[in-house]
């Protein structure tokens, strides 16, 4: 992790955005803080792992404790971390 990562990491803590477990608190209202986060959450998902919805729900749910699941999905897929079928049956880290 680099010395900025880690500082914005440490910051986000301090900030009670993500608690000692590494869960995300809450939806942060500044825009940086909320492209940490979706970066901070991708970091959750392995490269060349297809997953259905319901196993990504399960990550988000697993990494995050504010219940706002759609939320984080849809951030994650318009930041493009995560790319998706059109069915939206499979998903998989960019």
């Amino acid at each position: 992790m680099t010395e900025i990562i880690f500082v914005k990491f440490l910051d986000l803590i301090m900030n009670k955005l993500i608690n000692e477990f590494e869960e995300i608190t809450r939806w942060p209202k500044k825009r940086i803080d909320k492209e940490f986060i979706v970066n901070f959450l991708s970091t959750k998902f392995q490269s060349g792992i297809e997953y259905s919805e319901k196993e990504v729900n399960l990550i988000i749910k697993k990494h995050h404790i504010f219940n706002d699941i759609p939320l984080l999905r849809r951030e994650l897929i318009s930041k493009k971390y995560l790319a998706r079928t059109q069915d939206c049956s499979r998903y998989w880290k960019n």
